[in-house]
């Protein structure tokens, strides 16, 4: 499994290795849904509480997400090189380095409760709410990175069978447990976050012991140059991680805008973002997917075939997600009813749906890219494309249309500020993929004038 085939079509060594992600991360998507879709029956201010805690989720997330990119990049490469001690010694250094910094990350919000709250805006009379969710909800947290860094192995080795089938199980479990926590054990919203750190912590009792016994991690670092692992774990993390931290630093400031509208919007818009991250399964399944594939053809010398694969992947998904903004704009009014009973929370929500996903072909295209350079070994272009995705067009426009017609121009900000940086990010893998063209052609000629000299 730790080899990809080379010789069959991009077409189908694309879907050879995303249907296992595309299942497994719409698995986790189908239980964060039926998450919310339980605690809209439980009323509106546990959904509130919920709102609030996405953008700290996102930050979490952030950290180990970008450690996952490392982990993939650099041991697929080192595997490439035919060095499997060196990719099990990896794989245990990114397990040690990642559970001390997502527990240090998971202790600062529990500490920093207080100003964060204030910093969303939420209201007072809510924060005895969040409270009570975020003591199991960060230590679900931390166990789910733990989890992701043993999809994150899994991945570099070729195999996403075996990370696709962990999601899948976990997430089924994750289900059946919030019934049975949320109501018939009476637990209402911590309920939720217990059910979770159960799933994911009986998925790590599977997915550990079958890395150690196939030989793709291990602990002994001593025959690891640890300083040199660590500055290319770290070339590719820091920029990575900063990335990955953008999008949920800017769902803290987004969140802080909508609870200008009130506790009612902020549990609408928090519904919203839930039925995002469904609606981008299949871009979050190709980030997971393209960049092994991207690092071998890359470590190969093949950047034309880099280049037609990433073509392939954007027109597939800008046709795919199109279409899923039409089926949520034309379902709209059976989505409002079965996720709230609150009808100003419903009324909000729909005008969601009419314009927000329509704009998730410009958001996953924007996704893509940067998963796509930070496998070219391009974390700075990746870095440079979160930025000016966030901070040039989308919080700006979220902004300007709040300024301009309320609550619905703010989503309509939301819909072009995706639709630009699609654009944008496009633009600059483009330019990133010039660059290295070149540098391919120019190395050649190098040697060849060394060999003459």
């Amino acid at each position: 499994m730790s080899q990809l085939p080379t010789n069959a079509s991009l077409h189908r060594q694309l879907y050879d290795m995303t249907w296992p992600m595309l299942f497994g991360v719409l698995s986790l998507m189908t239980f964060q849904l039926t998450d919310s879709a339980f605690i809209g029956q439980l009323g509106r201010d546990p959904l509130a509480a919920l709102g609030f805690t996405i953008p700290m989720q996102q930050l979490v997330s952030g950290m180990y997400v970008g450690l996952g990119i490392a982990t993939t990049a650099v041991i697929s490469r080192t595997l490439g090189q035919n060095n499997s001690d060196r990719a099990r010694h990896l794989g245990g250094l990114v397990v040690m380095i990642g559970a001390t910094m997502v527990l240090v990350l998971c202790l600062l919000v529990w500490l920093g409760q207080q100003p964060i709250l204030t910093l969303l805006g939420a209201e007072p009379e809510l924060w005895p709410v969040i409270r009570q969710y975020w003591a199991p909800w960060l230590i679900a947290a931390w166990v789910g990175a733990m989890v992701y860094f043993g999809y994150s192995l899994c991945r570099s080795h070729g195999d996403t069978k075996l990370a696709g089938a962990v999601m899948v199980t976990t997430s089924l479990l994750n289900i059946g447990l919030d019934w049975l926590y949320i109501f018939y054990f009476g637990w209402g919203l911590p309920g939720a976050a217990w059910a979770t750190a159960t799933a994911f912590s009986l998925g790590a009792l599977v997915i550990y012991p079958l890395l150690i016994k196939r030989g793709w991690l291990g602990f002994d670092l001593a025959g690891l140059q640890l300083a040199r692992a660590v500055r290319q774990l770290g070339g590719i993390m820091a920029p990575a991680m900063v990335s990955q931290m953008m999008p949920p630093m800017a769902a803290v400031l987004a969140t802080a805008l909508v609870a200008s509208f009130g506790s009612t919007a902020v549990a609408a818009w928090g519904l919203g973002s839930r039925l995002e991250f469904f609606s981008i399964v299949v871009v979050l399944a190709l980030t997971m997917s393209m960049p092994q594939m991207i690092g071998r053809m890359l470590g190969r010398g093949e950047i034309e075939s880099v280049r037609r694969l990433v073509r392939l992947a954007v027109q597939f998904l800008v046709v795919w997600q199109l279409a899923i903004g039409l089926l949520w704009l034309l379902g709209s009014g059976l989505v409002t009813e079965l996720f709230t009973t609150d009808a100003e929370v419903q009324s909000i929500l729909a005008n969601y749906l009419w314009r927000v996903p329509l704009s998730y072909g410009g958001l996953g295209a924007c996704m893509l890219m940067v998963s796509v350079c930070n496998a070219l070994g391009l974390p700075l272009r990746a870095l440079l494309i979160s930025t000016l995705r966030l901070f040039l067009c989308y919080l700006p426009m979220l902004w300007l249309g709040s300024q301009l017609n309320g609550l619905p121009g703010l989503m309509t900000g939301a819909l072009v500020g995706n639709l630009l940086a699609g654009i944008i990010a496009w633009q600059l893998y483009r330019a990133g993929m010039a660059r290295l063209s070149a540098q391919s052609r120019q190395e050649p000629r190098e040697v060849t004038a060394r060999n003459a000299g």
